[in-house]
């Protein structure tokens, strides 16, 4: 058994898998929140991208986009969105120096590792803009001058789907730019209880210690583009996107950009879960999270759209045939030679 190429793969990338699945214990171990939504967000820091959590007021969203910040050893910068925000309050601006007789670029919040983006439903559409365009091109320019933002970059986004008066939702081309969507929920009636019974005004992420440094996250991207996805699996998702697209009560379906996330996404999930390959059970736990928030669908306002959402696709899942899991590993072992270059 020693000599099987997929277990000599997995010594290549397994010290990588075990501390995505140290971040995931360790954000667990002080957060209130459900383990599915603490692995998503680790699932999106190793793919690259960006998280919108929807959800009510109190659950823990910001808490765990701190602890996130935290965990990583990265700067944690808060934004608490209003309708007057200008696009400069996020980017930063440029002062003028009396000493030097020039402009001095002043960063602003977006110049963070994790940026905690608090309702941003009620920012203005131009503010909302310069937050998309900074996490899509991974830079800000101001004054006609571009400037890098850090390494890595993710914007974890909240919003409330039920108070919606005053805010400017979303527009469905913006909400693309997120990488996955999700709602932490109330937590389990023991869980809240222990964490009521220990309320004394201290701040539970103080038990928090690093897991790993920024370099680390870096290289946790650079080994998740590197899993492999198998001729079947990419079948798969093209079969989800195209599904999505021809289904009565869709009037936009998953672009070819939501078929890349959902890939990415997927890939990052292979890691946490310490293996080197995609598996049907992959796409199938991201699907919801990933494309659920990019469709359009018919008669949906307000808080049930979302929710609408993912019983679509839900039922598109149901409608398509796994990919055999068999078929999957052996076309993946034919591939080790290729992986390894």
């Amino acid at each position: 058994m020693s000599g099987h190429p997929m277990r000599a793969l997995r010594g290549i990338d397994m010290e990588t898998g075990h501390l995505a699945n140290r971040l995931v214990n360790a954000l667990d171990a002080v957060l209130s929140c459900p383990q599915a939504v603490i692995e998503l967000a680790v699932t999106t820091i190793c793919a690259g991208g960006h998280l919108l959590l929807e959800d009510v007021p109190g659950v823990g969203k910001t808490t765990m986009a701190k602890a996130l910040a935290k965990a990583i050893s990265g700067d944690a910068n808060r934004i608490q969105f209003t309708p007057d925000m200008l696009p400069s309050d996020l980017t930063g601006v440029s002062i003028f120096d009396q000493r030097s007789q020039e402009f001095v670029f002043r960063e602003g919040p977006l110049f963070a590792n994790v940026v905690i983006a608090d309702e941003v439903n009620r920012a203005n559409p131009k503010t909302q803009s310069a937050m998309l365009e900074a996490m899509g091109e991974g830079n800000v320019s101001v004054d006609g001058n571009t400037y890098t933002l850090p390494e890595p970059f993710i914007v974890i986004a909240t919003q409330n789907p039920v108070e919606l008066e005053g805010t400017y939702p979303l527009p469905e081309a913006q909400l693309d730019r997120f990488t996955a969507c999700t709602s932490m929920g109330y937590p389990p009636a023991d869980v809240e209880s222990r964490a009521i019974a220990r309320v004394s005004g201290e701040d539970p992420l103080n038990g928090l210690e690093a897991v790993c440094a920024l370099e680390d996250v870096r290289e946790l991207r650079a080994r998740s583009a590197r899993v492999f996805v198998a001729p079947e699996i990419a079948d798969y998702i093209v079969a989800i996107l195209n599904r999505t697209r021809h289904d009565d009560e869709i009037v936009l379906g998953a672009s070819p950009r939501a078929g890349f996330a959902l890939a990415s996404m997927a890939k990052a999930r292979a890691l946490v879960h310490d293996r080197d390959y995609v598996t049907p059970d992959d796409v199938v736990a991201l699907a919801q999270p990933v494309l659920a928030h990019r469709l359009i669908v018919k008669d949906s306002r307000g808080s049930s759209a979302l929710e609408r959402r993912r019983g679509i696709v839900d039922r598109v899942l149901s409608q398509l045939a796994i990919p055999s899991a068999a078929r999957e590993r052996d076309a993946h072992a034919k591939q080790f030679s290729l992986f390894r270059r």
